[in-house]
């Protein structure tokens, strides 16, 4: 696929090279199953623990703070109903704006008369507005979870992560954050940010699929999610993913070291792919924060035409990867309940682009060209 433009980075991103290159190691030399006593048992094991403490020391959290998943969708899960069967979690304020792992596990919730489910207003810029939170927060007697995803994964509109967590300690609410796709690209320091709970999944900062990992802040203590053994502190049954967690460990150190270096790169790209759709297309508009958002991903707003609404299967045929919305919601053409929710009844067509620090300038030019072809 080497002459495959890829600019859905928010869906899933390339392996890095380092990354296959230690984890094809790992899979050569650590064949031990690390519940085993025995030294290739122990050895396995101390690999699993050199790749926790990355993930603790990348976010400030203590090695007893980070637990290894599949994913950020089981991540999720763990917080949402953990929260509620271990900590007495009543309510549940979140948007309707989230990713699907939080929504349909919410709609579980409420259909199960587990607790109940609040959910904040949003403009049309998908901002939450943290005033009516907080008002939420004073007048509740319950004892309430607070879930709202750090960066949105259709439109990157920011969440202000420290001042909803200044919000929650205040009225003694819990507070989790579905990191997911902004672990990697936007330092975070649960140190100074009090967040309870987060999630992160090694596949969007050019790790492997099928693997993530979920912080649980020592204050709010979570029973096992899944039972078995004792693998990760009795708190996930079933022999750990050894060759995930390294590759999730190694690319999220990679992406730490080189934030500062990726993010202008990438940013580069995303106000270059700005600058050329408004010198040569007519009536663009950008969904999302402009001030305040996730630098690897901008979502394109065109107006309505025949052609625009075939605009994702154009480039696809002309060997560019872009998205309508969310990958999970791919494989045909839905709407977007992010954009039917910050745009209900909107005509206008969307495509997301994201970008990594694998992208050039000339991809976004072939990209302009392309697109010129499709709707001129």
């Amino acid at each position: 696929m080497n002459d495959m433009i890829y600019l859905d980075n928010a869906a899933t991103t390339p392996l890095s090279p380092i990354v296959i290159e230690k984890v094809m190691d790992i899979m050569n030399e650590q064949y031990g199953n690390p519940s085993s006593i025995h030294r290739a048992g122990r050895t396995a094991k101390t690999v699993i623990e050199k790749a926790r403490r990355i993930v603790a020391n990348t976010i400030k959290a203590s090695l007893g703070e980070v637990f290894f998943t599949s994913c950020g969708t089981e991540s999720n899960n763990m917080i949402l109903r953990g929260a509620i069967r271990d900590l007495g979690v009543q309510q549940i304020i979140s948007t309707k704006l989230e990713h699907h792992c939080i929504l349909h596990t919410l709609d579980a919730i409420v259909s199960e008369e587990l607790a109940e489910v609040i959910y904040l207003n949003t403009d049309q810029l998908g901002r939450i507005d943290y005033n009516t939170l907080e008002e939420l927060l004073k007048q509740s007697n319950k004892k309430t979870l607070v879930s709202l995803m750090h960066g949105n994964n259709e439109i990157g509109t920011l969440l202000d992560l420290e001042k909803v967590a200044q919000l929650c300690e205040e009225h003694q609410a819990f507070f989790h954050s579905d990191t997911v796709q902004s672990i990697g690209f936007h330092p975070i320091d649960v140190q100074t940010t009090k967040i309870h709970f987060l999630s992160g999944s090694a596949h969007k900062f050019h790790g492997p699929k099928g693997v993530g990992f979920v912080y649980i802040n020592g204050e709010a203590k979570l029973n096992p999610f899944i039972y078995g053994g004792a693998q990760e502190r009795n708190m996930r049954g079933g022999t750990e993913n050894i060759y995930g967690i390294v590759g999730l460990a190694t690319a999220l150190a990679e992406a730490n070291k080189q934030q500062i270096k990726r993010r202008k790169h990438i940013e580069g790209l995303r106000q270059y792919l700005k600058q050329q759709l408004d010198i040569n297309f007519k009536d663009i508009e950008y969904n999302g924060d402009q001030e305040h958002y996730l630098y690897k991903l901008l979502s394109v707003s065109f107006p309505p035409s025949p052609k625009a609404d075939l605009m994702v299967m154009s480039l696809d045929i002309a060997g560019i990867c872009a998205s309508g919305g969310s990958a999970c919601s791919s494989g045909a053409e839905h709407e977007s309940h992010v954009l039917a929710t910050i745009h209900p009844d909107s005509p206008r067509k969307t495509v997301r682009f994201s970008f990594s620090y694998l992208n050039t300038s000339k991809e976004i030019d072939i990209l302009i060209e392309k697109l010129k072809e499709i709707l001129q």
